[in-house]
């Protein structure tokens, strides 16, 4: 015997729930009634009961509002005044500190508007250090000062210890310049006799190194020549030392065997190559003979190549020709094959539309259409 699991139960409610809604929802699309000539009443009348409920909410909440906007103008009102009692008391209040604080006396544009201003206000020049004397008054021009002649007299004066004060300073200059000068020619005539003596003594100090000089030249040029001929002498009997071991050595006497190199006997000594002998130039030639046949061979050879590809190449292209020709006659007969294949078909085809258009004329039964809308969806 099986065992029922909670979750079984669970399948089996979840089942019979789904088939009850089945069943109603049949019931009501099934029913001609219902869904052709009446109408649901009982989807009317959850539909008026909402809309009755939502038309009460909304007037409950526009009266909240209503409640709340007299509530918040109200409260308006109060701040209003309270607004208006504190900005009329605050006017007053300024009023009060100008009229006790800010007079008019105490401006400081006041000098601009005051009435009483030419009989408060000085003369346009006191003294000549007056501080409202500045540039732009005009007040003051050069030589208009109150002190005028006392100022004259002092320059005339002060002009006249001027010049004074040059002149001196002017023959003071000159004196000093005269000094100078003398200093300088006392200066220039003690060089001088010092340049004189050292002249003097530099011409003795000439002469003696010259005497010098000309003895030293005399044993110098005495011992060159002598070097000179011994070196001469030398090089002679090296010459001639020379001129013997060439005639007695193998590079004059053309021996081939100085060439011969100590790595072998097929190499040698470039330097001291005379050339190549009789037999030595009698086998190179012969091998460039041979080397002339061999090549004419070869070219025979190539051209015989050459000409046995073009014949292959000639007699592959005639047998392409053929075969693409045997090609097309292929495909020719098979296309006339095909086309009384189809030909055939055609017909065939024709013939069986005829054959159902006259055997398949049954008109569908009441079991046809009864078949469909067996279910909600």
């Amino acid at each position: 015997m099986d065992i029922v699991q909670p979750k079984d139960l669970e399948q089996s409610l979840a089942l019979a729930k789904r088939r009850h809604a089945e069943l109603c929802r049949q019931n009501r699309i099934f029913n001609a009634r219902n869904r052709i000539i009446g109408g649901d009443t009982e989807a009317w009348d959850i539909q008026l009961h909402d809309q009755k409920i939502k038309e009460a909410t909304e007037k409950a909440r526009h009266e909240t509002f209503a409640a709340e906007m007299r509530r918040n103008d109200k409260t308006t009102c109060i701040l209003e005044d309270r607004n208006r009692r504190d900005r009329k008391n605050l006017c007053k209040a300024i009023t009060d500190f100008q009229q006790s604080l800010q007079k008019p006396e105490s401006r400081r544009e006041f000098d601009l508007s005051d009435p009483l201003a030419l009989k408060k206000d000085l003369p346009a020049r006191q003294s000549d250090g007056d501080v409202r004397n500045t540039v732009s008054g005009m007040q003051r021009f050069m030589g208009e000062d109150l002190n005028f002649h006392e100022r004259k007299k002092f320059q005339q004066e002060q002009n006249r210890e001027w010049s004074l004060q040059q002149q001196r300073e002017w023959k003071n200059a000159r004196a000093d310049h005269k000094r100078a000068e003398d200093l300088y020619v006392k200066t220039r005539l003690q060089f001088d006799e010092t340049a004189k003596q050292l002249q003097d003594l530099e011409s003795a100090t000439r002469k003696a190194v010259c005497v010098a000089v000309q003895e030293f030249n005399k044993s110098q040029a005495s011992e060159s020549a002598e070097r000179k001929s011994l070196e001469k002498k030398q090089e002679q009997e090296d010459n001639l030392a020379e001129i013997a071991n060439l005639l007695r050595r193998d590079l004059l006497s053309e021996n081939p065997q100085q060439a011969a190199s100590s790595f072998g006997p097929h190499r040698m000594v470039p330097d001291r190559w005379k050339g190549m002998t009789r037999e030595q130039l009698e086998q190179t030639r012969l091998v460039q003979k041979q080397q002339v046949q061999e090549k004419l061979r070869l070219q025979e050879e190539e051209r015989q190549r050459d000409r046995e590809w073009d014949r292959q190449r000639v007699q592959n292209a005639r047998t392409a020709v053929l075969f693409e020709r045997q090609q097309r006659r292929q495909q020719r007969d098979l296309r006339r094959a095909l086309d009384c294949s189809n030909l055939g078909l055609a017909r065939e085809q024709l013939l069986q539309k005829k054959l159902m258009k006259e055997v398949c004329t049954a008109h569908p039964t009441e079991d046809y259409f009864t078949q469909f809308n067996t279910r909600s969806r």
